[in-house]
């Protein structure tokens, strides 16, 4: 079944002005163009123009502007709704995104490959496989952002995996506690789930953050939220990043808190896995596949399409029509 709505309805409202406004138009009327004693001094210039021309215009301009308004109010296209059995498995990957996730410690395409592109892809390919999970995602570095909400609109949610880069967490540091909160707040708002977990992806050693790692996940235990955790990239893996000229300088030595990382994931009922090849990311999906589930009814659209430069577009073509016809088929007197 499909659907048509409008993102931004307010604008509708416009609609009730243009009545008035032809109402308006019509009781002031238009400055007569030529004055004349006799309309028998005109008769002969009748025949310039059909006698509806005029109509024909005024109803152009009336459509281009109504098509404006319509444009304003967003309409979308919803192509199908379909019911969906979702797993019961809720699911927040917090991806840490700092400067460290640069390091080129992976192979990827028979090519040397940062931590982050691998991540991404393998995460990518996570989220393709559990069509019936909902999965959220959080950004973290020196803070904590959410990306995504637990959706089962995967599409949205594979869009905002893409755009990660390390700049998009402009607070530099590695906040694993606040990355492992915001995950767990999301979760928290979830009542109808019986399996909750925390996917934490991680490079570095925790040196910021308001919470620890270590309280948040006793908070993540006590409400029955289970935590995996995964060290990414090699001990040891020396970082280099551009310099402002572009060359690439070498910058630390990166290494990884595998005690911290196992005793989070310990607490609170999970595991911890080193990651230094996909085959580790992979182990952990393995794991969450033999989690027990249940089953929920949910609706959902499966894609919208934005229909605005449609209907802008139309909008522009009648103002156009209406100019060509203005000066040239039904033009009037000067």
């Amino acid at each position: 079944m499909n659907s048509f709505t409008f993102a931004e309805p307010a604008w509708l409202w416009l609609l009730l002005l243009l009545p008035l406004a032809g109402w308006l138009k019509g009781a002031t009327g238009a400055p007569p163009a030529v004055i004349y004693s006799s309309l028998a001094l005109v008769r002969r210039f009748q025949k310039i123009a059909p006698q509806k021309a005029g109509r024909f215009l005024w109803l152009l301009r009336w459509l281009a502007l109504t098509g404006f308004i319509l444009a304003l109010a967003r309409p979308q296209w919803g192509e199908g709704k379909q019911r969906i059995r979702a797993s019961g498995i809720d699911i927040v990957v917090s991806m840490d995104l700092s400067d460290s996730m640069l390091a080129e410690d992976f192979e990827r395409l028979g090519r040397d490959s940062n931590r982050l592109d691998v991540s991404k892809e393998v995460l990518e390919e996570f989220i393709n496989g559990r069509p019936s999970d909902r999965i959220g995602l959080i950004a973290f570095s020196g803070k904590a952002y959410i990306a995504s909400p637990p959706t089962l609109n995967h599409s949205f949610l594979l869009e905002n995996l893409d755009r990660f880069t390390t700049e998009t967490v402009p607070e530099e540091g590695t906040a694993i506690g606040s990355g492992i909160s915001a995950a767990i707040n999301r979760l928290r708002e979830i009542k109808d789930s019986k399996s909750r977990i925390v996917i934490l992806m991680t490079d570095g050693e925790e040196n910021t953050g308001k919470i620890k790692g270590h309280e948040a996940a006793t908070a993540a235990a006590a409400i029955g939220i289970k935590i995996y955790t995964i060290g990414i990239g090699k001990d040891g893996t020396m970082l280099y990043l551009p310099d402002q000229f572009g060359f690439k300088r070498p910058v630390q030595l990166v290494g990884i808190d595998e005690d911290s990382l196992r005793e989070i994931a310990l607490k609170t009922g999970g595991k911890y896995f080193r990651a230094e090849s996909t085959e580790a990311l992979r182990a952990v999906y393995k794991e969450i596949d033999q989690l027990e589930k249940t089953e929920r009814e949910e609706q959902r659209y499966l894609q919208y399409h934005d229909l605005f430069r449609t209907f802008l577009g139309i909008s522009l073509g009648l103002l156009v029509l209406d100019l060509i016809l203005n000066y040239t088929l039904l033009r009037r007197l000067p």
